[in-house]
């Protein structure tokens, strides 16, 4: 795809005009208007500009840099590469602060990170075949084989995952977040129950323990401020606070007696994420 066809695609995307978008990268609509027909090839400094202006991930605008047929301006790193060594510990504080409830990181298409020993909570029981290898979060909570036969508000939780892809997939043109969309709301659709939403602040995250404790959270998401790689910016901290006091007092009874440990070590694979072992 040609840079001006791309420049074209965000702004359409975005509902922004050629004349808002001009007026905010300082040139005339008429430029705006070759760069996206091909008349005029835009300038490195103009690409940024629109990439600034049209918020694209930074991914995106490097995607746009190199249609233009200039180099990408930001990196990309894993979490384990030497100059991300701050934000790795960052996240570990993080996680194993949390601990024992459960904490995890995810890239931008959810696929895991990094997460705690509170998080062996969540894959008891599940299909060992859904968190071996790359394990994406929102295929394993809403899987038939994963944590939907455990959910006890699966609908509303169901609801509540599906917008947030969507709404990615519609900010980000993410390929691969699109694809997850399409597998996800393939899953089989809950029998309709009952909604407390209208009595509610959020949609807690109701699930059924294997040894019989409802376990209720409320979940947060943070990421990191200003980010100029592509990698810190995929970031995300997703962190489980129990929403009741049975919930903490069981998660702590689990964690003195070690049995969070003894449930993490049956998934060999999921050890590889777990921090601060």
């Amino acid at each position: 795809m040609s840079a001006g066809n791309a420049v074209r695609e965000w702004r359409t995307r975005r509902r922004i005009s050629q004349m808002d978008l001009a007026h905010q990268v300082g040139v005339s609509p008429r430029h705006i208007s070759f760069v996206e027909t091909g008349r005029a090839n835009a300038s490195r400094n103009l690409l940024l500009g629109i990439g600034e202006s049209l918020d694209l991930p930074l991914g995106a605008r490097n995607q746009l840099l190199l249609a233009g047929g200039y180099a990408p301006a930001f990196t990309e790193h894993t979490l384990d590469a030497e100059r991300m060594r701050p934000v790795k510990a960052a996240v570990d504080a993080v996680l194993c602060g949390h601990a024992p409830y459960p904490a995890l990181v995810t890239d931008a298409c959810w696929n895991l990170v990094a997460a705690n020993v509170g998080c062996v909570v969540l894959v008891e029981g599940v299909d060992p075949e859904l968190v071996s290898g790359s394990i994406n979060v929102m295929r394993l909570c809403l899987h038939p084989r994963g944590l939907a036969p455990r959910l006890l508000n699966y609908a509303e939780v169901r609801g509540a995952i599906l917008r947030r892809i969507r709404r990615q997939a519609d900010v980000t043109a993410a390929p691969d977040i699109c694809q997850l969309y399409e597998e996800v709301s393939g899953f089989p659709a809950p029998v309709a129950e009952l909604s407390e939403a209208e009595s509610q602040l959020y949609v807690p995250f109701r699930l059924a323990g294997l040894d019989g404790v409802e376990l209720r959270f409320v979940n947060t998401i943070a990421t990191f401020g200003g980010p100029l790689d592509v990698g810190v910016e995929s970031l995300a901290m997703e962190s489980f606070f129990p929403a009741d006091t049975a919930t903490a007092d069981h998660l702590h009874r689990l964690d003195s007696g070690r049995r969070l440990r003894a449930v993490a070590d049956d998934y060999p694979q999921l050890l590889d994420f777990i921090s601060g072992q």
